[in-house]
């Protein structure tokens, strides 16, 4: 039996996303449906385009509402939906609602979804796989007891974490036995306001690491690849700065074995779709260890991209309709370095204050001959909204080497014009230019280069 087709797919998110899975859609001759918020209804990226009003500008009576977001897959005819990064795109519901109402669900299945999506089953998934973890507590503790005692068997520092949590939300960090109590009673608080799930574990607080993460892709016939790792350091608050491949830091052999255990990992629990493993090197540079799996692509695939010349969200699309791996591991090839910058409405110098209001001018770095890149979904006049994420665009650079890579980076920054709203361009071109990040002298504690 062929592969079923699918004709039109709703699109379940906004923006710069948006904008990047109809691209995939166009190339496949498949009709994109825009689910948008009344706040995004009339946003210059839906021009052409049909869309469906799922709801108010408030996330939660729109893009975060599985039930409606599903309603208009169906009244609008779509054979299936992608939820694109953030938002639902890692919600089991709304994976589930989709299967019951016949729409295919653009990710992998709601059972693996849900394994993944709690941190300790997870975490004993991955080990079961050959992935080293951190040292922990083998589920949720039930008390601040249970959290001292685990503690003291790990080492100080601990980290208390929320078990449906993300985004650096439901985080405490304890540095002694003392410090327990509080910090369990603050991460658990944190967790039941900001997931409606109070259980928190804990993790050995592991200072002065990197942030590895390894892309992996599978299809229904049970075939997995890697596309590489990145290495997601230059961080603020746990949200990713800048985002690079290969990570500069690891050793052909540490890298080789872990990322033959990801795709292992990956068959293991059944995983269909593109996925993400988040893993953190120790400080001497001598073991990754497994931190989480997003099940979605994340922000910074495109790295993995432009190394390795593949459509991930092509390849999504054609996995969700059953199509086998038309590639295996040898096949892929990863040349050169590539490096992503996040542009945000954020002015840095006032603490990253949110910076919504109009673009009065927007112009595009030159595209280096193919060597830049550039996903975004704005153009002159385009008001950032106040409700939403407040990247601008991604700006993607290509180098036979990290260094080329990184000038090629500064001059497409050193090209780009965003006039109206304050940006993290200047913090870009300062990490950028310091000799800490060119020299890789820097852990996820530090941004490299800047000085507020």
């Amino acid at each position: 039996m062929s592969p079923p087709t699918f004709h039109r797919i709703l699109i379940a998110n906004r923006g710069e996303v948006a904008v990047r899975v109809a691209r995939a859609c166009d190339q496949l001759g498949i009709t994109p449906v825009f689910a948008v918020s009344e706040a995004d209804r009339d946003a210059p990226y839906t021009r052409g385009r049909e869309v469906v009003v799922l709801g108010p500008a408030r996330a939660s009576q729109s893009y975060l509402d599985p039930v409606k977001v599903v309603q208009a897959a169906v009244q609008s005819r779509c054979s299936a939906l992608h939820p694109g990064w953030g938002f639902l795109s890692e919600n089991p519901l709304l994976a589930s609602l989709c299967g019951q109402h016949g729409v295919s669900f653009i990710g992998p299945p709601p059972a693996v979804m849900a394994l993944m999506g709690g941190k300790t089953p997870a975490k004993r998934a991955m080990r079961a796989a050959g992935l080293t973890l951190i040292p922990g507590s083998d589920g949720p503790l039930a008390s601040a007891g249970d959290a001292r005692r685990v503690a003291d068997e790990v080492g100080y520092p601990v980290l208390l974490k929320a078990e449906s949590g993300g985004g650096g939300r439901g985080m405490r960090i304890a540095r002694a036995a003392g410090e327990i109590e509080a910090a369990f009673g603050e991460a658990q608080a944190e967790a039941r306001a900001a997931f409606g799930d109070e259980r928190v574990y804990l993790e050995r607080l592991i200072e002065g690491g990197r942030h590895v993460e390894i892309q992996v892709f599978a299809d229904q016939h049970g075939n997995a690849i890697h596309v590489g790792e990145r290495d997601c350091t230059v961080q603020r608050n746990h949200q990713k700065l800048i985002e690079e491949s290969p990570s500069p830091v690891l050793d052909a052999d540490l890298r080789a074995r872990t990322l033959a255990a990801a795709v292992a990992a990956t068959k293991a629990i059944g995983y269909v779709g593109a996925g993400t493993m988040e893993l953190l090197l120790d400080p001497d540079g001598r073991t990754l260890r497994f931190m989480e799996m997003n099940t979605r692509l994340q922000v910074e695939h495109t790295v993995s991209e432009q190394r390795s010349g593949l459509d991930l969200v092509r390849l999504q699309i054609e996995a969700a309709a059953g199509h086998r791996l038309a590639i295996r591991q040898d096949d892929v090839r990863l040349d050169g370095h590539a490096i992503e910058c996040r542009i945000n409405a954020e002015d840095p110098a006032a603490g990253f204050r949110p910076a919504p209001g109009r673009i009065t001018r927007w112009r595009l770095p030159d595209l280096q001959d193919g060597a830049i890149r550039v996903d975004t979904h704005v153009e002159d006049g385009y008001v950032v909204p106040p409700h939403y994420d407040s990247l601008l665009c991604k700006v993607i650079a290509r180098g036979a080497t990290r260094d080329q890579a990184c000038d090629r980076m500064l001059a497409a920054l050193d090209g780009l014009v965003c006039e109206g709203v304050a940006t993290t361009i200047p913090l870009h071109q300062q990490i950028l230019r310091s000799d800490a990040f060119r020299a890789n002298q820097y852990d996820t504690r530090t941004i490299p280069g800047w000085k507020s």
